[in-house]
């Protein structure tokens, strides 16, 4: 067994590298302030001018949280390699936003996702929905995400430097000051930028880790790896239906139908919002052009798959080997020990600040689009609708500083981060469906969407407190009720007005069924054939990249060359739907 060097302080190197990092970040905030100190506009999503490539990474980095390897080395460790079809499943949903709503978010030339609410439904109800969900997504929702994500740096923090907890807490809130010192300065461009750097040293770092972990004499390389774990531990595919071999993961039919066939389509989730949303729509409509939108969008789905979990898995795979004593919750230690153990001086300091990296990414986009909403669609639209841009930026400023001590407060209320997981994903199950067809069909009312936001919780509380129901019944029925809730409210009240549907079909253009009685509207022909031919090739590339390099890391050649097969027929499929410019503008 490696040396345990729980008890020994970083090197002066691995601090300069660590500080030298943190001082950068703040240096590229300070770049951009100008840039960023002009409007609204400016500040929250860089006058429209991102290149694709820019928020693209930008989208993967906020994904790439302090909690991600920890997350997946605990999957790993209680399912093996299938654990992680938990959120696998979501890719149909995030591929399905790249080519049906990417274009549209940027045609639609809103500030923000909330700000869409009004220009697609009319009347009070529009405002009452818009003012709730600022607060609801900009306050509540984004200080829980936030208090997740302290909690993993928490236990980072912890194991690897055995902190008491004051000195813990002190660290975390220095972190939190320079991401919202950055933030605050620069805005989105600021963000963005760092979120490249910041993707990349983390990137790096983790993979730096998986290779010397795996080559390490306790490992042996994959060869010994394989030898020491049961050969279950390296299925791709989970079980359907109960089963002994608890290296697998086995779920029922119900379950496995539930993350692969409605999840993904129903469910409200942080970064991947059926029909886009949160900071993925702030991206989206950061780019220059709508052909920009789609490809940053392609390339998170692809890279958030296929670039960044293998090194984790590999790591993960090493800790059951490593650290056999690991159980539960404990099992996500076993990825810091790994860097204690196995990282020479410098190298520590490199992963450290690459898991400093993956959490400043996630909380100074939390920051940014959090901040957005509060000012651009609570403040702005219902407080202060005749202040100056000048005044709205530093409203921005101040609320950015507002949600850096509310996501700190809440850290210490949060005891677990699959709890906090459930939670948002149970209470957003069923508002998925509006979310989509609200861009597809003229009937969805703001009725519709105020039902199915509320819904859900209702449904939520009777399964679970009532009922004493568990996932994936729960869900079945959270989703079933909030469906049926949203619809019969729909046809009961009244359609928006032909002035509010004009309006938003004139700017966005979507496609669908918006043939609405009277208005006139005359629609083209219709994109979505392409656009589903560019759905389906997509996902079933992504998957073909992410098992085909796993089957190549464990010399599996027969399925790697099945792998290949795949990867090459849908990227030509892909490529041609791509050449269709007739998808976008």
């Amino acid at each position: 067994m490696a040396q345990n060097f729980s008890h020994m302080a970083l090197h002066y190197i691995d601090w300069l590298i660590i500080v030298g990092f943190l001082l950068f970040s703040l240096l590229i905030g300070l770049y951009f302030r100008k840039r960023a100190s002009k409007s609204l506009e400016s500040f929250f999503l860089g006058d429209r001018s991102m290149p694709w490539l820019v928020a693209g990474i930008s989208m993967v980095a906020t994904t790439f949280a302090a909690d991600t390897p920890l997350a997946v080395t605990e999957l790993v460790g209680q399912n093996g390699i299938s654990g992680n079809w938990l959120w696998w499943s979501f890719l149909a949903g995030g591929m399905l936003t790249t080519f049906f709503f990417a274009k549209l978010w940027r045609r639609a030339g809103v500030l923000t996702e909330i700000e869409l609410i009004e220009l697609r439904y009319g009347g009070r109800p529009a405002a009452i929905l818009r003012g709730f969900k600022a607060v609801y997504l900009g306050l509540f929702m984004n200080v829980l995400i936030i208090g997740w994500v302290n909690l993993a740096m928490i236990t980072i923090l912890t194991e690897f430097f055995a902190f008491e907890p004051l000195v813990t807490y002190s660290v975390l809130a220095g972190l939190m000051l320079l991401a919202a010192a950055y933030t605050a300065l620069s805005g989105i461009w600021g963000v963005a930028v760092t979120d490249v750097v910041q993707f990349c040293f983390a990137i790096l770092g983790t993979a730096i880790l998986a290779y010397l972990v795996v080559q390490s004499p306790q490992i042996g390389g994959i060869s010994g790896l394989k030898e020491a774990l049961p050969p279950a531990t390296f299925n791709f595919l989970p079980q359907i239906g109960e089963g002994s071999a608890s290296e697998t993961l086995a779920i029922s039919f119900g379950a496995f139908f539930a993350y692969m066939g409605v999840q993904w389509w129903s469910s409200w989730y942080p970064g991947q919002e059926p029909g886009g949303g949160g900071y993925v729509a702030q991206r989206m409509m950061s780019t220059k052009t709508e052909k920009g939108a789609v490809y940053a969008t392609l390339l998170f789905q692809v890279a958030h798959y296929c670039l960044r979990p293998w090194p984790w898995i590999l790591v993960a795979l090493c800790c059951l080997v490593l650290y056999p004593n690991l159980e539960g919750s404990e099992l996500r230690i076993g990825y810091v020990r790994a860097m204690k153990d196995f990282l020479p001086t410098g190298l520590k300091g490199v992963l450290l600040a690459a898991f400093l990296a993956a959490y400043l990414s996630t909380i100074s986009t939390q920051l940014n689009w959090g901040a957005g909403y509060l000012v651009n669609d609570f403040w702005k639209r219902f407080v202060r609708p005749d202040a100056k841009q000048r005044t709205y930026v530093i409203a921005s400023q101040v609320v950015t500083l507002l949600l850096m001590a509310s996501g700190l407060g809440i850290t210490f209320l949060i005891t677990s981060i699959s709890g906090v997981w459930q939670f948002i994903l149970e209470c957003g199950a069923g508002l998925g469906l509006v979310l989509i067809l609200r861009w597809y069909w003229w009937r969805i009312n703001a009725w519709s969407e105020i039902t199915a936001t509320v819904a859900p919780f209702l449904a939520y509380a009777v399964s679970r407190y009532a009922l004493g129901m568990e996932f994936p019944n729960s869900f079945f029925l959270t989703v079933g009720f909030t469906t049926l809730a949203w619809i019969a409210v729909t046809y009961l009240t009244r359609p928006e007005t032909n002035a509010t549907l004009i309006k938003f079909y004139e700017r966005v253009r979507p496609d669908g069924n918006w043939r609405v009685p009277g208005s006139g509207i005359t629609m083209p022909k219709s994109n979505i054939g392409i656009l589903l031919v560019c759905w389906l090739s997509a996902v079933a590339f992504t998957y073909g990249v992410l098992f085909l390099t796993g089957k190549l890391i464990f010399a599996e050649w027969i399925e790697a060359a099945w792998c290949a097969g795949v990867v090459v027929v849908s990227a030509i499929i892909l490529k041609h739907g791509l050449k269709q410019n007739s998808i976008w503008h």
